[in-house]
């Protein structure tokens, strides 16, 4: 099933916001209904196939005339990503940068041979696996014609190691199969991102994705432990050995690379034991200051829980801590902050972690909540983005972004962005409600993830770019990642290279000539065209 054009995921779970949230939109933000819906497909004016003769004869021969496709259908369909601007320019009718076709391969020799053939027809390549890039990672700039490279069909498990705990797949195998796979034969991936009905795994490598449960599973790059890369110089064979000291590590160059040195054709990835318990529960805090210091100790002294989370007071108020309960708070009451936590493992490791870190969490000022928090925050933790496709039917604007820094940068970190959005887009007529949740922790620091939803203004896609650039300004003043998960993308670029610093952006200038040297592998994703 491929997923909605205009939106996110299944068409026949998108549902419309209650009459109760639609009014508190309107008495908060003064949002209002736009009139009109968005741009019906078959109406797309979609411009015509840019390639020449040669170049579409040479993808052909690459891998067959059934799999390349021009029509117009499956071109909008691999237009841009998932971001709130990318869909309501696509909602629009506006599909200027759509490819000039979608080319399918079935190998990884297929790969190879398309990349050379695009470097040789000066032909752009954009990967595409799941699409749900948020980040400008689909939109290559430049003025050459593009192919996005769809690797649905790269879909198997290659191979399973139950002695060294380890799996090979292929990249355009979506998460949900994987699991389904690995589930079979009584193992679990442990990798479940909110675009996990959707995404593929090498989306996950070349993004560096984070699950929901990298507390207890890790992030996806630390899952990975072996790599191959199809560039238009060659290949790339990486990760003979979990650990080696034969050099750097250029599994590292690969991921987050996100499609501009190459293309990932399988993935080698570690793999657990399937869980026999999962149990999820909901603690309350007085202050989203409070329940930080209550997630550092677990996270530096432990035990540490599988999932674990926290929303601050104005999430926790609207109910974003449990998607599903939106429009109110999920217990009832409107003060404090509520966490998540979860445990996943055999029964006697649940409950032995479940004991220890209650015991922390009480002597941290935590009040148990009860399963009940933490079952609904389970039941609906891929449902926010359907939220944010409603929120958008009903007039608002609604989008996020996301950060990690060391903790005791994270206070400051919190403040400034928040600060940011509030004043830019209060200024512009349109005053948000921004909301936060540390999604992801570390012994060193954790992530935060933001909501802002708003109305729409306008001109919505203009609206927002100011905010975005003056919370991608706060992020960096503040001592920030551009990016914890979501990528770089041409989005996040201009900070990330201030990031890495001039000599940064060199190397990995070099890196793309060596390995790219037609310039034809996603331009200005990640690094600027030269």
């Amino acid at each position: 099933m491929d997923m909605l054009w205009s939106g996110w995921g299944d068409p026949a779970k998108a549902a419309p916001l209650p009459d109760a949230v639609t009014g508190l939109l309107r008495d908060l933000l003064g949002v209002t209904p736009r009139v009109g819906g968005p741009a019906v497909l078959e109406e797309i004016a979609v411009p015509a196939c840019p390639l020449t003769d040669a170049a579409r004869a040479a993808l052909t021969g690459c891998v067959g005339e059934a799999q390349v496709l021009t029509d117009a259908e499956s071109r909008v369909r691999h237009t841009r990503g998932k971001s709130t601007p990318d869909l309501l320019r696509i909602r629009a009718g506006e599909v200027d940068d759509v490819p000039g076709a979608v080319v399918l391969p079935g190998s990884h020799d297929e790969v190879a041979a398309v990349l050379r053939a695009c470097a040789q027809h000066t032909v752009s390549v954009v990967p595409f696996g799941g699409g749900t890039s948020v980040v400008g990672g689909l939109a290559p700039e430049g003025k050459r014609p593009f192919v996005a490279l769809d690797l649905r069909r790269l879909d198997a498990l290659l191979a399973l190691d139950d002695v060294s705990r380890t799996a090979t797949v292929q990249p355009g195998l979506r998460a949900p199969e994987c699991e389904r796979l690995l589930n079979e034969r009584g193992w679990t991936l442990g990798h479940f991102p909110q675009s996990f009905e959707w995404a593929s795994i090498g989306g996950f490598a070349a993004a560096r994705s984070s699950g929901q449960a990298s507390a207890g599973y890790g992030r996806f790059d630390e899952m990975v432990l072996g790599l191959t890369l199809a560039t238009p110089e060659g290949v790339l064979v990486l990760g003979r050995a979990p650990r080696s000291a034969a050099g750097p590590d250029l599994r590292q160059l690969v991921l987050g690379s996100e499609g501009a040195l190459g293309v990932i054709t399988s993935v080698t990835v570690r793999i657990r034991p399937l869980p026999t318990s999962r149990i999820y529960e909901g603690w309350r805090f007085e202050s989203f200051e409070a329940g930080a210091a209550a997630l550092r100790r677990l996270a530096q002294d432990g035990p540490r829980p599988t999932v674990l989370r926290l929303s601050d007071e104005t999430e926790t108020f609207v109910g974003l801590a449990q998607p599903d309960g939106i429009g109110g708070s999920a217990t009832g009451q409107s003060a404090g902050c509520m966490a998540i936590a979860g445990y996943e493992g055999t029964a006697a490791d649940t409950a032995d972690r479940r004991a220890r870190a209650r015991r922390v969490l009480l002597a941290s000022g935590g009040e148990y909540a009860g399963e009940e928090p933490g079952d609904r925050w389970a039941h609906g933790r891929y449902n926010a983005p359907y939220l944010r496709d409603a929120l958008l039917d009903a007039g608002a604007f609604a989008e996020t972004l996301e950060t990690a820094a060391f903790w005791s940068a994270l206070p400051a970190l919190y403040e400034r962005v928040r600060r940011a959005l509030t004043t830019t887009l209060t200024e512009s007529g349109t005053p948000p409600l921004v909301m936060c949740h540390v999604s992801h922790v570390y012994e060193n620091g954790a992530s935060l993830y933001f909501t802002v939803v708003s109305a729409q203004g306008e001109d919505p896609v203009a609206h927002w770019a100011p905010a975005k650039r003056a919370a991608n300004e706060a992020i960096l003043a503040a001592g920030g990642t551009i990016s914890h998960h979501h990528g770089v993308g041409t989005d996040h670029r201009d900070w990330y290279e201030r990031e890495i610093g001039p000599v940064g952006v060199r190397a990995l200038q070099a890196l793309k000539a060596e390995l790219d040297p037609a310039g034809v592998l996603s331009p200005g994703v990640l690094v600027p065209v030269r």
